[in-house]
């Protein structure tokens, strides 16, 4: 029983426990037994994202900690980045960085005294996976870890990582110590220096790299944009856009506007820079020419981060989006951080830029009553937004 005047979780958050929990039993001489792998994950990841829940609602209500459904890692000089982004944008990737700490690649909680990590393993996607791209999550898959959907010779056991015959979505779940340089415990006593919100654009409109003030941080946390990506979701065949209130709508127990101004006073107490950061389409959208922003570029542009010298580049302002884009910035080429210079796509570019601006503007009206004005403001700069303002 409850004590009387505890905060209780709000009705939509006990029904979407309700639903993460809901684990069917069998009948037969099995009953209450899961019957194979399939079941077993499917029971691990309720239990699993059932607690996550919990947690958006009891560390924000009662401790003033702030859940994130992110990863993060620490350079060695403590600076923490955390990384916020959906299934497909490259958090778990980026996160397991050879010249930085993991902490860790999917839940966390940022508190008065730091960020720690609340789970114990990691779930890479593996397709395309080489020891020259990803060289820690590569060397992470060893015996204890558990391959999901991969194609693997019967003889020699060697996996064929490029292999998406069974589904793009190729996965291994590994103990976070299989990353050689995790930090142990995984937390960290500093505060982040680096905020990033990644997207992954199938649009091809998107900077691959923004820098956001307070309210366009806001903006795009409580946005949470991304494309789905085939073999991120069952069915995804080809790019979507989707929308999902900070990076983490299925867990949230209370309004996004809650999350996004604890993220923004925490940023601006510990002066810490925020970053939009496009993992997608460059040059053009996925279906009319364009190609994935190559891993070495992104890399480039997180180093340059880390090193301090990105936020001190000459930047220029995105139209529509109003988002400060870096006229520079080292082992990346200067075109391709300005999609209107490297647009090569058979779509009209100012067309796909409002077209996506419009899903922003739409998507936000849901959150608009308890949004301030700054905020609302701070989205897309488009013919609809301005008759209704």
């Amino acid at each position: 029983m409850t004590q009387p005047g505890t905060p209780q979780l709000p009705r939509e958050a006990r029904e979407k426990i309700t639903l993460h929990g809901d684990v069917r039993h069998h009948a037969g001489g099995d009953a209450g037994k899961l019957k194979d792998h399939k079941d077993t994950k499917q029971h691990k990841c309720r239990i699993q994202k059932s607690i996550f829940t919990v947690l958006f609602y009891e560390m924000p209500v009662k401790h003033n900690v702030l859940t994130l459904h992110s990863s993060a890692n620490e350079g060695q000089n403590g600076d923490v980045t955390v990384f916020f982004g959906l299934s497909g944008t490259g958090k778990t990737t980026l996160s397991a960085d050879p010249k930085r700490a993991l902490i860790g690649d999917d839940e966390h909680c940022w508190s008065d005294k730091g960020v720690f990590n609340i789970e114990g393993g990691c779930y890479a996607k593996t397709i395309g996976l080489s020891a020259e791209k990803e060289p820690d999550i590569f060397g992470a898959i060893k015996f204890g870890s558990i391959l999901e959907n991969v194609v693997f010779d019967p003889t020699t056991r060697d996996v064929d990582y490029d292999d998406s015959t069974l589904t793009e979505n190729t996965r291994c779940a590994y103990p976070i110590e299989y990353i050689e340089n995790t930090k142990i415990p995984c937390v960290s006593t500093n505060h982040p220096s680096n905020i990033i919100l990644l997207t992954c654009d199938a649009r091809g409109v998107l900077p691959p790299i923004s820098k956001l003030n307070s309210a366009q941080t806001m903006f795009h946390f409580i946005s949470g944009y991304t494309s789905k990506m085939a073999g991120t979701e069952q069915g995804v065949t080809e790019p979507q856009a989707t929308f999902s209130s900070c990076f983490a709508q299925p867990f949230l127990a209370l309004h996004p506007m809650r999350y996004a101004k604890m993220l923004a006073e925490k940023i601006e107490h510990h002066k810490a820079n925020a970053w939009l950061l496009n993992t997608g389409w460059v040059g053009a959208g996925a279906t009319t020419g364009g190609k994935r922003c190559p891993l070495k570029y992104t890399r480039a542009i997180l180093d340059s981060i880390h090193a301090g010298e990105l936020a001190n580049v000459e930047y220029e302002t995105y139209d529509v989006f109003n988002l400060s884009v870096p006229k520079t910035c080292v082992g990346v080429p200067d075109e391709l951080l300005n999609p209107k210079k490297s647009w090569t796509g058979t779509a009209d570019f100012k067309d796909e830029v409002t077209k996506l601006g419009e899903l922003f503007n739409e998507n936000f009206k849901k959150y608009a009553d308890e949004a301030t004005k700054e905020v609302i403001e701070a989205g897309p700069a488009t013919a609809s937004k301005a008759e209704t303002s």
